[in-house]
């Protein structure tokens, strides 16, 4: 018995670094909870935003790289106030930081597209 054992954990441990390392070089990531899953899928979305959503990101002096690499990226989905199972283009409601929120960003997200409606600023 302990001899099986020996065996599967000589072929266990190299295949779990060889399957880590290949995952990690093409950037792979799972995305399990609802929070991860609608914020990766945002972010592979082509953006547009409405007048209010421009003038407001001016006013706060927020870039659109700063949006998506600091913003989106760290936010959380609020799906208490989301639209999550709209029809065509579920609406989201996504705050930032996760606690403690300084901003709340109302956006909807289509097939092809993400288009951003509001920005407010909570404090």
């Amino acid at each position: 018995m302990l001899k099986k054992l020996k065996f599967y954990f000589i072929g266990l441990v190299p295949g779990l670094l060889i399957v880590f390392f290949v995952l990690n070089q093409k950037g792979a990531s799972c995305s399990y909870f609802p929070n991860d899953r609608v914020i990766a899928e945002t972010l592979t979305k082509d953006f547009s935003y409405s007048e209010n959503f421009k003038k407001e990101m001016e006013a706060n002096k927020i870039s659109e790289k700063q949006l998506k690499d600091e913003i989106i990226t760290n936010g959380a989905i609020d799906f208490d106030k989301s639209q999550a199972q709209k029809q065509p283009c579920p609406e989201y409601v996504l705050l930032y930081p996760k606690n403690d929120s300084r901003f709340e960003i109302n956006y909807s997200k289509c097939k092809e597209k993400a288009e951003f409606t509001e920005f407010k600023k909570l404090k």
